[in-house]
């Protein structure tokens, strides 16, 4: 059962009522009575497969209107984090954005079975390109435009590594593509699924690029690590790679984890290893083709 064999009204249903989704290796439980929201998800994980209302659900999402007067003065929006409220609202138009983002934090706050990266993860020929950015590196856009040429995505936010066996999780969801990407993002792939231009959010203009349906439908399929690129977009430059060391390497990626401090040793002996099985490199670039054309070169 997906969102697209519901039919329109029968999915504004199921959300309303709950209904449970999986995201990689999550469950959740997803509620909310705001129909503009619902068609969102719809229109950008059509092919999603639903579960079975029952058993565990890892986290339990509900984004609703508050009671009182903001319901309908300047409308707004709560999200709830199995019954906490740990935002502030939001105005109502941002709801799926709110949802979105109220998700990663869940992960980023409560997923400490795994050694969470903030990162892209991409795959093709089951070795896993791994992409650890800081906000404005362009990792996004890469990750966007790496994924409309066929790779399978992973994550845009989350490098989901865990620490017993070394392979990497998939959790496919919609990229968001901020400000000036989502034009070059248009421009890139004409026939691209973006979804509405949610503008003057909290991380200013946002539309979100849906994940490929391959990406969707092998999303229980794990990764080997193959490379750890570390990208910055310059405006202007040429594609240029260069090699980094495994301790200049690791030292980065533990600074772009979520929960690198809490599970100490853990961390400490996945991220080694990881270094240790991946080559590292860094990639300054200004073109979109000659950024994907140099990794498909590195695959190949």
């Amino acid at each position: 059962m997906t969102p697209d064999s519901l039919g329109e009204e029968g999915f504004l249903r199921q959300v309303r009522s709950g209904l449970t989704i999986r995201f990689g290796p999550f469950r959740i439980c997803l509620r909310s009575p705001l129909l503009e929201a619902a068609r969102v998800f719809r229109r950008l994980y059509p092919d999603i497969k639903l579960e079975k209302d029952e058993g565990i659900r890892d986290f339990h999402v509900e984004v609703f209107p508050p009671s009182g007067v903001r319901r309908w003065w300047r409308p707004q929006v709560e999200f709830r984090l199995d019954g906490e409220k740990p935002f502030e609202p939001f105005p109502r138009d941002h709801a799926f954005p709110l949802f979105e983002w109220g998700l990663n934090y869940a992960i980023a706050t409560r997923a400490h079975n795994y050694c969470l990266l903030h990162s892209a993860v991409l795959e093709k020929n089951g070795r896993c390109l791994i992409l650890p950015a800081l906000p404005g590196s362009g990792k996004s856009t890469l990750c966007a435009a790496l994924m409309l040429r066929g790779w399978r995505l992973f994550s845009d936010e989350f490098g989901i590594l865990q620490p017993e066996t070394g392979r990497m999780l998939p959790m496919p969801r919609a990229i968001p593509l901020k400000n000036r990407s989502i034009e070059v993002i248009r421009r890139f792939e004409p026939g691209a699924l973006l979804g509405p231009l949610f503008p003057k959010t909290r991380k200013g203009d946002v539309a979100h690029l849906a994940p490929s349906r391959s990406s969707l439908e092998r999303q229980g399929e794990e990764g080997k690590a193959g490379w750890i690129v570390f990208p910055r977009f310059v405006p202007g430059s040429s594609t240029l790679v260069s090699s980094v060391s495994g301790s200049e390497a690791f030292v980065r990626l533990s600074n772009n984890s979520f929960n690198y401090h809490l599970l100490g040793e853990i961390a400490f002996r996945a991220l080694t290893d990881l270094v240790r099985e991946s080559e590292c490199h860094a990639l300054r670039y200004s073109d979109l083709d000659e950024a994907v054309a140099m990794f498909d070169r590195m695959v190949g």
